[in-house]
């Protein structure tokens, strides 16, 4: 108990620690001091990209948004990462791409963390641009030290005088107090908050973050398919669903039982079911999850696919399926890329957003007690080829990649760059954030 209570002193003093500003402060002044001291004239005209890629390793929609900004842009792009484990860089790309490890930037501490940080404003000297992957992750809600110090590594970089946007991201409507000063002061040193939803966008702007871009997220813009999943999967003999079990949900509901009512209704409609995991890590592992749901089916034919795709070949197999079942938004992302109806369980504020873009909030589905009757609901209304879920996706479609592709504008030929000034960043006054 004493130990229990120790630890959560220690928490809660951490987290008013960086309510209060103090380390973001350091960060911030610590970047551009290392910037502008090795900076001259002319030396970003031909510079890289750099890219702070997501956390990454065992979670497809990370790799999807990674390659997504390789599919978007030109030149040479240097993606930031803890470890080059975390990020696989596509043959088609890989001359143009170089692979950073800075595993302190945003997760170390102390001397480490000073070093990287310093090897990130040197970095600044040169670049033509620095992009986020902002995704879920900015708001705090997962792990908040790292969502503060991505948005202090974005401030910075726009005090720079560095193009510098926060791709595609969600904000949860109770987001971290620290998380919300930490964008707010980015923004208001020009870094550019774009929102992949307008739900995201109304909460980001009711928190007072500035210079809002209402966007999609990044995987709409994506252009490559690859039919080897489906190609492994053999001959199937008749239409086909995806169902997708996430290892982030079994906490809150027993899913397993969920899953079993909705694949054999799924049977009973005369499709084949495919389960599909999309992460696989430790902390939530959607293969253990996927092995529980099948291991209850008592015989129920089902075709498992024990590994993770490349998001082509997601895309690939997503193309061909009637309807998806999922309880990741990347995989739902990818599946109505090509205009497939995905029902997607609402974890963490962030589905509601998508759906309503998509003018199908009936596609979201609260992952509570019983959820299997409204999932079974939606597919019976959905299954149909004229059905009004198809019509919204297909009629909405066309604007949501586009919205996609203006996360990079910009950023696929040459930039007009903006030099760094030489007069001392001026202070933001977030305390009221």
């Amino acid at each position: 108990m004493i130990d229990r209570t120790v630890r959560r002193a220690r928490r809660v003093l951490r987290e008013a620690y960086l309510t209060s500003g103090i380390p973001s402060g350091i960060d911030h002044r610590r970047i551009l001091r290392t910037a502008r001291a090795g900076w001259r004239p002319g030396a970003r005209l031909d510079g890289e990209h750099l890219l702070l890629a997501a956390p990454g390793g065992g979670n497809i929609g990370d790799q999807a948004m990674f390659e997504a900004f390789l599919e978007g842009t030109a030149g040479r792009v240097t993606v930031i990462v803890r470890s080059a484990a975390e990020v696989t860089v596509p043959a088609a790309h890989a001359s143009r791409v170089t692979v950073a490890e800075l595993p302190d930037l945003v997760y170390g501490a102390r001397r480490a963390h000073a070093a990287d940080i310093e090897r990130f404003g040197v970095m600044l000297r040169t670049a033509a641009s620095f992009s986020v992957v902002g995704a879920d992750i900015m708001d705090g809600r997962y792990v908040l030290r790292p969502s503060v110090r991505r948005s202090v590594l974005a401030g910075a970089a726009a005090a720079a005088k560095v193009d510098t946007r926060i791709l595609g991201f969600s904000w949860n409507g109770q987001a971290r107090v620290a998380a919300r000063r930490a964008l707010v002061a980015a923004s208001r040193r020009g870094a550019v908050p774009m929102l992949r939803d307008p739900i995201s966008a109304e909460r980001a702007a009711g928190d007072r973050v500035s210079g809002i871009r209402d966007v999609a997220d990044i995987v709409f813009s994506a252009t490559t398919v690859d039919p080897a999943l489906l190609e492994g999967l053999g001959d199937l003999d008749r239409p086909y669903a995806i169902v997708n079990v996430s290892g982030l949900i079994g906490g809150q509901v027993d899913q397993a039982a969920e899953y079993v009512r909705i694949i054999r209704h799924l049977v009973d409609r005369g499709l084949a079911v495919v389960v599909l995991p999309h992460v696989s890590r430790p902390d939530a592992d959607d293969l253990a999850a996927c092995e529980e749901v099948v291991s209850r089916l008592d015989g129920t034919p089902v075709r498992f696919i024990r590994s993770l795709g490349t998001p082509a070949s997601i895309r690939g197999l997503a193309e061909g399926a009637s309807v998806v079942v999922t309880g990741r938004m990347h995989l739902a992302i990818m599946s109505i890329w090509s205009g497939k109806p995905a029902l997607t369980l609402a974890t963490q504020g962030k589905v509601e957003g998508l759906m309503r873009m998509l003018g199908t909030p009936e596609l979201c589905v609260e992952p509570r007690a019983g959820f299997a009757d409204e999932v079974i609901r939606v597919i019976d209304d959905v299954l149909p080829d004229d059905s009004s879920a198809r019509r919204s996706i297909a009629r909405a479609l066309p604007l949501v990649k586009e919205r996609a592709r203006a996360n990079l504008a910009g950023l696929a030929g040459a930039a007009e760059l903006a030099e760094p000034g030489v007069v001392e960043d001026e202070a933001v006054d977030v305390t009221a954030a």
